[in-house]
């Protein structure tokens, strides 16, 4: 192995290690200092703290440095949008959602408890993410800004899930449109907003929100199609999740659309896409790059 490609593998672990660790203390002791009873708490830890990329948290925290500040003053939030990606994992996984028995490794969490418990702590979790937003955020003039991206962003994604799972689509639409549209929403919105929010903590002038705007936009298309890909190459052992789901259920998804060749040149044009937004933030916007390679080319 090459000391370029060691070094390249340590940066890439530190786009995770670093931040990932914060937000996971930050998340654990926010939960454990709020009055709740202890079988909600319990489900809601093991909702929140059992393992996961911490990818949304991660890209707020880089954005933010990209843009100038500091991992402390996007931590609320980082930490914020990673309790509303957990609800949607609790609450996606239900059996009349996808009905899933495996997430991250683990059973899903209405089988380690109930359903009943799964729906109520994914409650939970979403309505604690804003009380953190509103309690823990500063200063107190970001906490307007940023609830609205947050609820924005949630709701979106709810608009994907209902695409995903209901239909619901533009019927002039063509197939990779709609696929299109369903991954903007369902996966794209809250990476979106995670680097938003990241950069409006740091202070993001306006020029500098629309080069992160437009990286998190094309790295969110292309996090659902290597999703996609790993669906239908990767083992249940190697996700931790049951592969071959989406197609198993008749799902669009970019390999069945276009193909694997296909699905991976369009993976090669959103980096490039990515990589163009963050010109103008320079060596700065290192870290956000760096995620880009890692996501382009992720195993799980």
């Amino acid at each position: 192995m090459t000391h370029t490609a060691t070094q390249a593998q340590v940066s890439t672990a530190a786009m995770f290690t670093q931040p990932a660790s914060l937000v996971e203390a930050y998340m654990a002791t926010f939960v454990d200092e709020r009055a709740l009873p202890t079988n909600l708490r319990e489900a809601i830890r093991y909702a929140v703290l059992g393992g996961g990329k911490r990818l949304r948290p991660i890209l707020a925290i880089r954005a933010c440095e990209a843009v100038g500040g500091s991992a402390q003053a996007a931590l609320a939030p980082a930490t914020a949008i990673e309790m509303v990606h957990c609800f949607s994992l609790v609450h996606d996984d239900l059996p009349a959602m996808d009905d899933d028995d495996l997430r991250r490794g683990r059973p899903t969490l209405h089988r380690h408890t109930n359903e009943a418990m799964a729906i109520l702590a994914g409650d939970a979790i979403l309505a604690l993410a804003f009380e953190l937003i509103a309690t823990r955020l500063e200063p107190a003039e970001l906490v307007g800004p940023i609830t609205t991206e947050l609820a924005t962003a949630t709701n979106d994604m709810i608009v994907g899930q209902v695409l995903d799972t209901l239909g619901g689509h533009d019927p002039t639409d063509s197939p990779v449109e709609s696929l299109r549209a369903t991954h903007r929403h369902k996966t794209g919105a809250l990476i979106r907003c995670a680097v938003r929010m990241g950069a409006v903590c740091g202070r993001a002038d306006r020029a500098q929100l629309d080069s992160v705007t437009r990286y998190a936009e094309a790295i969110g298309l292309m996090f659902q199609v290597v999703d996609d890909l790993l669906d239908v190459t990767q083992t249940t052992e190697t996700l931790g999740k049951a592969a071959n789901k989406d197609s198993d259920q008749g799902k669009l998804t970019y390999p069945g659309l276009l193909g694997i060749e296909q699905s991976q040149e369009e993976v090669a044009r959103l980096k490039n896409e990515a990589y163009e937004a963050l010109e103008p933030l320079g060596a700065g916007a290192d870290a956000l790059r760096t995620l880009c390679d890692y996501l382009a080319v992720r195993q799980k």
